[in-house]
């Protein structure tokens, strides 16, 4: 994988329903109370007292009341983007980290509405039963969701290939909802695509996956036999990805300085710089970006926005600028919770503001494109 630590850029956001990889800027990591936690200490002596010396203590289930301690505490921090994994789940969760993806190839995030689509893999089960960014989901095998924490949701669709889930969905335009019967399979995405519009070259990247970089270095590389005079770089749709992948990709289009910064809880900050790289490419660019646009892919944005590299055209991305650990806690049982925040290269935050584009456009897909094209002939 591209880091030991496994971290994942989205907007995440955005979990990933099918895969299961959690594009909010996910990693592995882990915590320890320390001797000096008064209020740990507390804790400590309500679970002696209630184990000890509650008159019904032989009927305790002691691994219910852990749990339910654990998810008292994550419902307490009310952040959709943190919740409790029990055992099966942290280990599913470690499978999809490691790249074993079933599912239905969907991404969600959360909106005020609830759980949204952000994304569908082309060729995914999504796509052939009809699922399309844009809709809010709103029950799961007939069980109303509302309320629930994201990954809640997301357990409860991901599954083994071959299986069924039934999403019940709102088209949130025109309130309709509609029920949509999923088959479960191995989900497979190409990550970057290229056609040639005249003289520009239209590059599609849908998520920063693992070999987004590779594709895209051959894909530039090949930008000189095609004689091309810019490129329409679209990451509308992209939820994100992974972090190496991230900033492996945008610095093809940067040689030098920041592609953006973490900032933790603790006020310290973490500085990912442009990396060298052996194809990069200083043709004319334009950007497009649409609301679904999250994560990893508004980190390339911002950072190229910040550097006058691109004119950023669309619209106000999706707002999801957070790191998650996923963090192991006892005998194979995990938590995901929000540590950090991400940063611009000129110190903005993407969180809950997304990027603005610099020219806010409300037009078909095809109108945006022809757009792009006419403003990198007059530029």
């Amino acid at each position: 994988m591209s880091t030991p630590l496994k971290w994942f850029i989205s907007i995440s956001a955005a979990l990933i329903v099918s895969m299961l990889i959690f594009t909010g800027g996910v990693m592995l990591g882990s915590y320890s109370p320390t001797a000096d936690d008064d209020d740990f200490a507390a804790v400590e002596d309500a679970w002696r007292v209630i184990t000890e010396e509650y008159v019904d203590k032989d009927n305790i289930d002691k691994e219910a009341l852990s749990q339910a301690a654990i998810e008292a505490m994550m419902e307490f921090i009310d952040d959709p983007y943190s919740t409790y994994l029990d055992r099966e789940s942290y280990l599913q969760s470690l499978n999809s980290l490691e790249g074993k993806y079933e599912g239905i190839g969907a991404e969600v995030s959360m909106v005020d509405q609830g759980v949204i689509i952000i994304a569908v893999y082309s060729g995914s089960p999504a796509e052939k039963a009809g699922i399309k960014p844009g809709d809010l989901v709103t029950a799961v095998d007939g069980e109303n969701i509302a309320g629930m924490r994201l990954m809640d949701v997301v357990l409860k669709v991901r599954g083994a290939k071959g299986t069924s889930v039934t999403l019940t969905v709102m088209d949130l335009e025109t309130s309709s909802q509609r029920d949509i019967a999923i088959v479960r399979d191995q989900v497979y995405e190409k990550s970057v695509y290229i056609e040639m519009i005249g003289e520009y070259a239209h590059i599609v990247i849908s998520q920063f996956g693992e070999k987004t970089d590779e594709e895209l270095g051959k894909i530039l590389k090949d930008l000189e036999a095609y004689d091309a005079l810019g490129i329409i770089l679209d990451l509308r749709y992209n939820p994100g990805g992974l972090l190496d992948s991230v900033v492996d990709s945008a610095s093809r289009f940067l040689t030098e300085g920041i592609v953006f910064t973490v900032k933790y809880s603790d006020g310290k900050e973490e500085v990912y710089k442009v990396r060298d790289q052996d194809v990069v490419t200083d043709l004319p660019m334009v950007v497009l970006v649409n609301s679904y646009s999250a994560s990893g892919s508004e980190v390339v944005a911002g950072a190229l926005q910040d550097y006058d590299r691109a004119l950023i055209a669309g619209e106000t991305t999706f707002g999801k600028g957070s790191v998650n650990v996923l963090t192991p806690i006892g005998a194979d049982q995990g938590i995901y919770i929000t540590i950090a925040r991400w940063l611009t290269p000129e110190g903005s935050l993407i969180e809950g503001n997304g990027i603005v584009p610099d020219e806010q456009l409300n037009m078909s897909d095809n109108d945006m494109l022809d757009w792009a094209v006419n403003y990198l002939q007059n530029a």
